[in-house]
């Protein structure tokens, strides 16, 4: 490797991370290229076959019951079995799912009932993979250094799924139908075989729990959480703000056309404020670290995300909104990354896979509640509505909570690496 690119290596995955890191970060990078391909192929798809709303939402349904449904499955099956193993399966799956879908593309074949159930099962397969991934990682790198190896896979998916690839996904579909389909199944072979060639800490493999019926396992896990003060308030705390998250975002596309004048480029111009806003503090997350407690960063951020719901809500310019959706993008990285980290770092092992499905099924539970408060809010009351809701709810609970990020945060506290990354 010449030394250019060995810095540049080193810089995003510094050595003292390991070798397998560095395997785990580049898979991320190949299945998060194929995440944002159908990011922008598979509405254009769907498009081509109908025009019938329902439908369209009965797509966008397909993909966000898997986590729902089988979040918390998920994460018993992880902590039973050889994460890494599962995520090499799941990869597989999706990787021969999608090479079927462009298979029935290219023949002429495909219809509705074939999409949906294509998109059921690959967010079922996504579900278990994200939950494997994130369990995963504690048994790669070492306990002190999970918030810059977090804020690296964050990186990896604000620079691939968000930013790069929706373009690429959306030329590969105007070159033919079937081909970013075929691309997105390459990517999670590839993938698959990137994993492959991580290797876990012997000692974390044989603290393995003996398997019993899923269903006590799963009752166990939820003991736990319910058992653990500051866990179990992490955990009401993002329900909580998704619900707020939600109501706002799920009019964010007609905002931006009624409140800020707006067409479908500048709404796109939205998308990618955010995502550069995460990517330069997801780039920054070993330095903030090293000067910020991780109370400071959580309250800060949940500050940044009350803020945002107000200035959106008052303001009418696009630069505005733009410069504010940066800020957003930056937080919703950093708060990812804490989160995750301090889950990580506060969850026996044995424990992990469980806890994080139960926090999978959170997010997504807080999402589906809020997104139609928000939809009935701008109906009744006005677009602005649902980012008064917002501001309001995040208000009062950063408010209640500002005491417990205390406790959350250094429930699992680990000496930093007095390393620089």
């Amino acid at each position: 490797m010449s030394r250019p690119i060995s810095f540049v290596v080193d810089r995003i995955a510094p050595p003292r991370l390991g070798g397998s890191f560095r395997w785990l970060l580049s898979s991320a990078l190949v299945t998060n290229v194929g995440d944002g391909i159908a990011l922008a192929a598979g509405p254009l798809l769907i498009a081509s076959q109908t025009q019938d709303p329902l439908v369209v939402s009965t797509a966008v349904l397909a993909q966000v019951l898997p986590p729902l449904l089988f979040g918390a499955v998920a994460g018993a099956i992880s902590d039973r079995y050889d994460r890494r193993r599962i995520v090499i399966a799941v990869n597989l799956v999706r990787a021969f799912v999608l090479a079927a879908l462009a298979m029935t593309i290219a023949s002429g074949m495909v219809n509705i009932p074939i999409i949906l159930a294509s998109l059921f099962v690959l967010g079922t397969a996504e579900t278990f993979a994200d939950i494997g991934s994130s369990s995963l990682l504690p048994r790669v790198v070492p306990r002190g250094d999970l918030g810059l190896a977090n804020a690296r896979l964050q990186g990896a998916y604000v620079l691939t799924n968000d930013l790069l690839a929706p373009p690429i996904g959306a030329f590969l579909f105007v070159i033919g139908m079937a081909t970013p389909f075929a691309a997105n199944a390459a990517c999670f072979a590839f993938g698959a075989v990137l994993v492959a060639r991580v290797a876990t800490r012997v000692a974390d493999e044989a603290a393995q729990p003996p398997r019993g019926a899923l269903r006590v396992d799963l009752v166990e896990g939820l003991r736990w959480l319910i058992g653990h003060a500051p866990m179990r308030t992490l955990a009401l705390t993002i329900v909580a703000f998704n619900v707020t998250f939600g109501a706002a975002w799920g009019v964010l596309v007609l905002y931006a056309r009624q409140q800020l004048g707006m067409d479908e480029i500048g709404f796109g111009l939205m998308a990618s404020a955010m995502a550069i806003g995460g990517l330069i503090s997801t780039a920054s997350y070993a330095t903030l670290e090293r000067h910020f407690s991780l109370a400071t960063i959580m309250r800060t951020g949940l500050l940044i995300e009350t803020a945002t719901h107000l200035v959106l809500a008052l303001t009418h310019e696009p630069l505005v909104a733009l410069v504010t959706l940066g800020f957003f993008g930056a937080h919703a990285s950093v708060w990812g990354t804490t989160a995750t980290t301090v889950r990580q770092r506060a969850v026996p092992d044995a424990l992990l896979g469980r806890v994080t499905g139960v926090y999978t099924v959170g997010v997504f539970a807080g999402m589906a509640v809020g997104t139609p408060i928000g939809g009935l809010l701008a109906r009744e009351f006005g677009i602005a509505a649902p980012f008064w809701f917002g501001f309001v709810g995040s208000a009062l609970l950063v408010t209640v909570l500002w005491r417990e990020f205390s406790h959350i945060a250094h429930a699992g506290a680990a000496p930093a690496s007095p390393s620089s990354p």
